[in-house]
């Protein structure tokens, strides 16, 4: 995930959830939180209860984001902010959490109705684990109505306005495609293409794991019952070792957007 990319799921988070956006340039990003926002971010309940108890008003706070230290404005001052770090984890899992009520409408200035096509949205990690990782970021749209599939339908979202409020002379097209139908299509894409992928890292792991048992089993040969030692570090061995792979879903949604948007 780039920093660009991280700065633009940012600001589509935040615009999502009615936060205002103060400042935006490419390297950094201020947004006024919402009391709901602040109370999922900020970790502060006692203030919050306090305020609640005693009618005060409420003063969400102001967080500043930097994306990019060379692309910043100088005296900013700010939370940076890249993959792995824990206030995008927080984020990450405040989106999960959200997924299910996340509904975003395409902007459209018209006078004229237009039709909104429902398309479902799932931006989804794949781990690959063993002693080593990797992660693997898809981004898969699916129209309701004809069942199309779009591979990273993320980043054409970014370059959409988009609106939690449908604008005035749009309509929304039942979808023909239940919502947990398209999620059951787009889990069978994404097992499609783990089988079909190349895991000679599965079997290098394998065979790395082989060596080092050999090394454990030849350190305690002498041993005819073997110490609780051996079979922790066994253990070990395995959970560092064994191939697997992990999908986890960052988030989800429904997407209204015309015809021609995709």
């Amino acid at each position: 995930m780039q920093q660009q990319d991280i700065h633009n799921f940012l600001h589509r988070f935040f615009i999502s959830n009615e936060c205002n956006i103060i400042e935006n340039s490419s390297g950094h990003i201020v947004v006024q939180l919402t009391i709901e926002m602040d109370k999922l971010l900020m970790n502060r309940p006692f203030y919050w209860h306090y305020v609640e108890k005693t009618g005060g008003a409420p003063n969400p706070m102001r967080l500043t984001f930097i994306t990019d230290h060379s692309k910043t404005p100088e005296g900013i001052r700010g939370e940076t902010i890249h993959f792995g770090s824990p206030r995008l984890h927080q984020i990450f899992q405040v989106t999960k959490k959200m997924a299910a009520n996340i509904r975003m409408y395409e902007q459209i200035n018209s006078t004229q109705k237009v039709a909104l096509q429902p398309w479902l949205v799932l931006n989804t990690k794949i781990s690959y684990m063993c002693d080593r990782k990797k992660d693997l970021f898809l981004s898969l749209g699916l129209n309701l109505i004809n069942g199309v599939v779009v591979d990273q339908i993320q980043k054409k979202l970014f370059k959409k306005q988009l609106t939690p409020k449908i604008p005035d002379y749009c309509f929304t097209l039942s979808p023909l495609i239940k919502p947990m139908s398209g999620v059951k299509r787009i889990e069978n894409i994404i097992t499609q293409m783990i089988n079909s992928d190349d895991h000679t890292w599965a079997r290098e792991a394998e065979i790395r794991w082989e060596q080092d048992l050999e090394l454990l089993d030849h350190f305690y040969e002498e041993l005819e019952e073997k110490p609780e030692s051996y079979h922790v570090e066994k253990a070990a061995l395995e959970e560092q070792y064994r191939p697997r792979i992990k999908v986890e879903i960052v988030n989800s949604g429904l997407f209204y957007l015309t015809q021609q948007a995709i």
